[in-house]
């Protein structure tokens, strides 16, 4: 059978061929649809609340339907069947199209007193199971369809959200963020950064950092202190592992990172720790990464690293001293002075903050961290020790033994003081043992010690220990930088001699003198 189509709803064919072949009537909301007995109709695009709108506006104006069908470029029957309807109170077109209940009905619609029975007796069963019920009372549909019905019945439970307004001196919020930067030079690099911002002044401060580990984010936060001129009552953290272990599903933390821990205890301030996505315990301050990124990193460009801190410092200028906050409609600086009355000093000055970190004294009396050594006195060889890292420092402590060493010394290397050798020698039994020690000290200076060892020791298999006892004696008294560079010298000018080495130190006139300092 041949199907008629027609191209105005209401219309007959005719008129609207007419209509067509006279150029008129080719509006938008006209769609061919499929008239024949017993085939259904092919869904038609709904006309819009606006434009039905105003075409009622255009009637009321004292337009007739021809003149209003011209300027609203619809067609003449849709113009008299829009004049027919009640006025336009809605815009949204979905409502209206599901008021009308316009297009194909949804094969679980005959299944809806079903599911609302269901969710009556049991509002959390899961949208499988009552997929499973409904195939068993005769639905042959798909999955999706019903569990979209099931969607739209199911009760939603939203949880009442509260935002609060912090009082001066009573929080601030921590972050870390990062961000990939494109600089103008042609390089590329993720720019690690912590952002500190006190909640009532919203006073902030932001430096770029190397890495997001606990230790970084202590040492800034007292930095960052330090810069606010004092303590608030409450730092409010996210729930990164540099901050809480693990806590309940009540939120309460069960664990705390214990280096943060005693952090805290040493800069005096308390902690709190929110939800992931959970801004709003935050209070009116939540977003403090995005809008650092927001702000600052994608409105400018850089062309290296030095002008981005540069800009930084500048940006930061600006936003605590000049611009109005959003928030408050005050220059940040202006809340500050009222604020720093309620801040409480720090215990103690960012440089003199040590991280407390437990360790265990090695068999050989030296303790390893980060890569690196330090001896310890040969008493404290076995037991466990607390080693206190400072930001240039290290600090061990093993019962009623205790070593300070300089902190960044090469990695892999191991620091010793004079006395720590000299103990060490006096515990090794046997001048074998004693020798071969010394050696081992000489060897951990460094590769062109180690070059002079090698050719003395070949040179003199047998014969070495002299000269080992004498560049021991130049270690002790000078320490193993110097020796490290005189031997350097002794290797590049081929003359692998201990008087050579101790011409090069200054000592010409042989080891007595190093002997003497150290005896000194």
């Amino acid at each position: 059978m041949q199907q008629k189509r027609e191209y105005d709803i209401g219309g007959s064919g005719l008129e609207s061929r007419q209509r067509l072949a006279a150029g008129e009537d080719r509006s938008p909301d006209l769609a061919p649809s499929v008239v024949d007995h017993g085939i259904p109709s092919m869904e038609v695009p709904m006309i819009p609340q606006l434009k039905r709108f105003e075409i009622q506006i255009l009637l009321k104006a004292g337009h007739s339907q021809a003149e209003t069908s011209r300027i609203a470029k619809v067609s003449l029957r849709t113009v008299q069947r829009v004049a027919e309807e009640p006025e336009v109170e809605n815009p949204d077109d979905g409502k209206e199209r599901t008021r009308r209940r316009i297009g194909r009905p949804s094969a679980a619609e005959p299944f809806r007193s079903l599911a609302e029975k269901l969710l009556q007796e049991e509002s959390q069963l899961l949208s499988v199971e009552i997929l499973r019920r409904a195939r068993l009372e005769g639905y042959e549909g798909g999955k999706s369809a019903l569990y979209q019905l099931v969607a739209s019945l199911r009760p939603h439970h939203v949880r009442l959200q509260m935002r609060f307004e912090g009082l001066p001196g009573e929080f601030s919020q921590h972050d870390f963020g990062q961000v990939k930067v494109d600089f103008m030079n042609g390089s590329c690099r993720t720019v690690h950064f912590f952002a500190s911002r006190l909640k009532w002044s919203r006073w902030v401060a932001v430096t770029p950092v190397d890495n997001e580990v606990v230790e970084t984010l202590v040492r800034q936060l007292a930095e960052h202190f330090s810069g606010f001129g004092g303590v608030p009552l409450c730092a409010v953290f996210d729930r990164p592992k540099t901050v809480a272990l693990s806590w309940g599903r009540d939120g309460v933390v069960k664990e705390w990172n214990p280096t943060f821990a005693y952090a805290a205890l040493e800069l005096g301030f308390t902690a709190e720790v929110c939800w992931p996505h959970q801004p709003q315990q935050k209070g009116a301050v939540e977003n403090l990464v995005g809008w650092v990124k927001g702000s600052f990193f994608k409105q400018r460009r850089f062309y290296d690293m030095d002008d981005l801190i540069a800009q930084l410092r500048q940006w930061l200028q600006e936003v605590n001293t000049q611009r109005p906050s959003r928030a408050t409609n005050q220059i940040p600086l202006e809340r500050m002075v009222e604020e720093r009355k309620r801040l409480r000093p720090l215990r103690i000055a960012p440089s003199e903050l040590a991280l407390r970190i437990p360790v265990q004294v090695g068999p050989t009396a030296e303790v390893f961290y980060d890569g690196r050594g330090y001896a310890m006195p040969p008493e404290a060889a076995g037991l466990p020790a607390t080693l206190y890292l400072y930001a240039n420092r290290v600090k061990i402590v093993a019962g009623r033994w205790q070593a300070e060493h300089e902190r960044f010394i090469a990695k892999g290397g191991i620091a010793r003081l004079p006395e720590h050798r000299a103990a060490h020698l006096a515990a090794v039994a046997g001048t074998r043992g004693k020798r071969y020690l010394k050696r081992q000290q000489l060897f951990e200076c460094g590769e062109a010690t180690v070059a002079v060892l090698t050719e003395i020791v070949h040179r003199s298999p047998r014969g070495w220990y002299p000269e080992i006892d004498q560049l021991h004696e130049l270690l002790q008294a000078l320490g193993p930088e110097k020796l490290e560079r005189a031997c350097c010298a002794a290797a590049q000018a081929g003359s692998f001699t201990v008087a050579f080495i101790a011409q090069c130190l200054g000592m010409p006139s042989g080891i007595g003198k190093a002997a003497a300092r150290v005896s000194a």
